[in-house]
């Protein structure tokens, strides 16, 4: 075995170790994030009637979610990267349950909207922290991977929530006098609170601060990071900052912004908030097969995320990789609106959508880094995942607004899957290979 094989094999093994101690924590934790936007899109089915909740009035609520998310979100990073994830991720994962607890007792529009936006003000930060965060310990040509690691937690929410949620809907009716729809929040609301007092004493800040490694596994993880960053940082590995004014001077931000927003979040609130309602409308009445049926699609969604970020870190290349992913979301939303009465064709069409999202998002969150300088990290990934907020606001308004105007999901999924595809358009321009980018996108091979 040659030096540089020794080398990387060395490298893998510590970072594999790196991974097995953090990822299935962070991995838990995005779980019972994405339960809570599971979780509304399935009350909504009972308390529409208990609480006269109309498609406007529910897509307004999705909305101010996001508006509560908009409005904490880069501060929030901000706080992360300056007092470490330890002490924000345990903030934030505590917040969120209490407020998740509490929408058991809204009483109608106004408190579901209070409480709504409330829960987003409470969860901002968490997803773009624990992006910025990986940038802590893991290097580029790792990074598709270990993020698709991360997201594969949006796909087993997307398969266990469903059966889940119907399950405490249908068997904890009526206990101590509730409606289903009240413990399923309840139910959601306690495991983040436990996995942010967890946190704390589970994370490290930074590699120079875990003790569960060794003193050559950190100079290992010090070195080939210090290696990857270059001359943003000083010899002690001390971040340079640069100014948010020079953050938010960066045009590729903003083209990575406006592409996320038209992109993955136009896809995924369709995925997140509205599969349950489009399977009803296919014909689908059984509150328990609609559970069991909207997690079919996130199944095989899995795999393919798994196969197409293992390809792209093989290959060096996101691009494509991104596109592809895009164009699979678009053609599944494309064909949905001419099947919704055929439960079987919705299925298929709905898998196409939720590989293709899968996918994409995966391999988008593995680019920021690769192209913003380093002290931008914290707030570029920051007005990203804002852009997407605004598009999460938006777009389930749009989405309620046309279906009960029109009456069913054909325009309001065919105006959805233009804005996806117009997102895809504009990160290859963004990320076009011209000699200025090249040595930023197309990223070094690494072998697993």
């Amino acid at each position: 075995m040659s030096a540089d094989d020794l080398s990387l094999a060395t490298q893998n093994a510590v970072f594999r170790r790196i991974a097995w101690r953090l990822m299935p924590f962070l991995f838990a934790c995005l779980v019972f994030n994405w339960l809570d936007r599971v979780a509304i899109s399935f009350a909504h089915l009972q308390f529409r009637q208990d609480l006269g909740i109309t498609d406007t009035v529910f897509g307004l609520s999705v909305g101010l979610f996001s508006a509560g998310y908009l409005l904490c979100e880069i501060p929030s990073n901000l706080v992360l990267e300056r007092f470490g994830a330890r002490r924000s991720l345990a903030r934030i994962m505590i917040l969120w349950g209490i407020v998740t607890i509490s929408m058991a007792f809204v009483q109608g529009p106004y408190s579901l909207y209070l409480t709504r936006t409330l829960l987003g003000m409470a969860e901002a930060g968490f997803f773009p922290g624990v992006i910025l965060y990986l940038t802590y310990w893991f290097p580029d040509a790792y990074r598709a991977r270990i993020t698709s690691r991360f997201i594969m937690a949006i796909a087993v929410c997307g398969i266990v929530g469903g059966p889940v949620s119907t399950w405490i809907m249908t068997h904890l009716a009526g206990v101590w006098g509730w409606h289903g729809w009240q413990w399923l929040f309840v139910v959601d609301g306690l495991p983040p609170v436990l996995a942010g007092l967890l946190a704390y004493r589970w994370l490290s800040d930074r590699p120079a601060d875990a003790h569960w490694l060794s003193p050559e596994d950190r100079a290992t993880v010090q070195q080939t990071l210090g290696q990857a960053l270059g001359p943003a940082q000083d010899q002690r590995g001390v971040v340079l900052k640069s100014t948010l004014r020079d953050a938010l001077a960066n045009r590729t931000l903003w083209l990575l912004s406006l592409s996320y927003c038209m992109t993955i979040m136009c896809t995924g609130n369709v995925v997140n908030f509205w599969v349950p309602s489009i399977l009803r409308a296919s014909g689908v009445r059984d509150l328990q097969t609609l559970g069991n049926l909207s997690a079919l699609p996130h199944v095989i969604g899995i795999g393919a995320m798994l196969l197409a970020c293992r390809s792209s870190d093989r290959k060096g290349e996101r691009r494509w990789h991104f596109a592809a992913g895009g164009g699979l979301a678009v053609l599944g939303m494309l064909l949905l609106p001419w099947s919704l009465h055929h439960a079987a064709l919705t299925m298929v069409f709905l898998t196409l959508m939720v590989c293709g999202y899968l996918i994409a998002t995966a391999i988008f969150w593995s680019i920021p880094a690769t192209l913003l300088p380093v002290g931008e990290r914290a707030v570029g990934l920051a007005v990203i995942n804002c852009a997407g907020q605004i598009g999460s606001i938006l777009t389930p308004v749009m989405i309620g607004f046309l279906k009960s105007r029109l009456g069913g999901f054909e325009a309001a999924l065919t105006t959805v899957s233009v804005l996806v595809a117009l997102g895809v358009l504009v990160l290859l321009r963004c990320t076009a290979p011209s000699s200025a980018r090249r040595s930023f996108f197309f990223l070094p091979d690494a072998k697993s």
